[in-house]
């Protein structure tokens, strides 16, 4: 669960906010006016199928490239009248590790320094805390062409915090790493919120919005579909049901009989019965077929969760489990 929560009045300030954001490619368009207000010191996740928006709109509040209309704000600064002190306020990690390969890992956040133009003291001094606080400091006189890919993301976010930004836009930052390295992520970005800094997050791996973020906004089509905290999404979806699995047709069909609005699955000798799935509806549900004598092999609990939110929010469910398949409704023993 997101652990990032903040207090007081750090929420109550906008670290990142857009009214009417708008970007198009000729005929395409990317963003068809989008607003934001995402709280200091807190965890937002963007989340999309490919080709949505996600990483254009972290381009503009990065001030990468310009929006076509609409204003965004970024650490109190407008993207499009003060560019330059958004950049000193921010840091961003894009999709690729932005490395130098030929550089340890020491020099390339050396370099970073001296592009940042630290002083040579505090540079080092930089420098040498990074690499302690993402654990590599063993590995710090090795070249980057060296490193796993886990590595080397800890690395490139090492040399984003090179400057101590406020507000760090993270563009899908676990794309590629295996479970391990995503969740050493995961545990840096909850240190970086614990500090005080914001996260902006885009993700396709919903799992990964469910645990790290305090808001949770869907883009689809250019456009803000639903937004608010991951139980205020899943709120918004019906289908909370109890499946009911027999191994005799004849339980099966008095089961059917007993449950008369239930969808049938007759090859698999299943019921899908719909309501509520809290303790008490499923005792009521037990109870009713002890009542009837009917006996069932199995039963499972579904409730909606952030996989039922996009695929029922989004055009085509382009998006990814954490092992990187493709989404599906699941159903869990509780």
């Amino acid at each position: 669960m997101p652990t990032s929560k903040q207090s007081g009045d750090a929420q109550s300030l906008a670290a990142v906010s857009t009214v009417g954001l708008r970007k198009s490619y000729g005929d395409k368009v990317v963003l068809a006016g989008i607003d934001l207000r995402i709280p200091a010191g807190s965890v937002f996740a963007l989340l999309g199928p490919n080709g949505a928006g996600k990483t254009t709109t972290v381009q503009i509040l990065s001030t990468l490239i310009a929006a076509d209309g609409g204003q965004a704000q970024v650490a109190g600064h407008d993207v499009a009248t003060s560019p330059d002190e958004v950049r000193a306020a921010i840091g961003v990690t894009g999709q690729f590790a932005a490395l130098d390969d030929l550089l340890t890992a020491e020099e390339n956040l050396l370099l970073m320094a001296d592009l940042l133009r630290l002083g040579k003291r505090e540079g080092r001094s930089r420098t040498r805390e990074l690499l302690q606080r993402f654990d590599i400091a063993d590995v710090a006189h090795k070249r980057a062409s060296t490193f796993s890919g886990g590595m080397r993301r800890r690395l490139d976010l090492a040399m984003t915090l090179v400057g101590d930004p406020q507000v760090i836009f993270l563009d899908e930052p676990t794309t590629g790493l295996d479970p391990r390295s995503r969740r050493t992520m995961w545990d840096t970005v909850r240190s970086l919120v614990a500090g005080g800094t914001t996260v902006f997050l885009t993700t396709q791996y919903l799992e990964e919005a469910d645990q790290l973020a305090d808001r949770i906004a869907v883009l689809d089509g250019g456009r803000i579909v639903a937004e608010g905290t991951a139980d205020e999404l899943k709120a918004q979806i019906p289908g909370s049901h109890v499946r009911l699995r027999f191994t005799e047709p004849a339980e099966y069909e008095r089961a059917a009989d007993a449950f008369a609005g239930a969808a049938r699955d007759d090859e698999n000798l299943a019921l899908r019965v719909a309501g509520d799935s809290g303790l008490d509806a499923l005792r009521s549900l037990l109870d009713r077929l002890d009542a009837a004598g009917i006996r069932a092999a199995d039963f499972s609990v579904h409730t909606p969760d952030l996989d039922d939110v996009f695929l029922s929010l989004t055009g085509d469910g382009a998006i990814k489990t954490a092992a990187g398949t493709a989404l599906h409704v699941k159903e869990t023993v509780r």
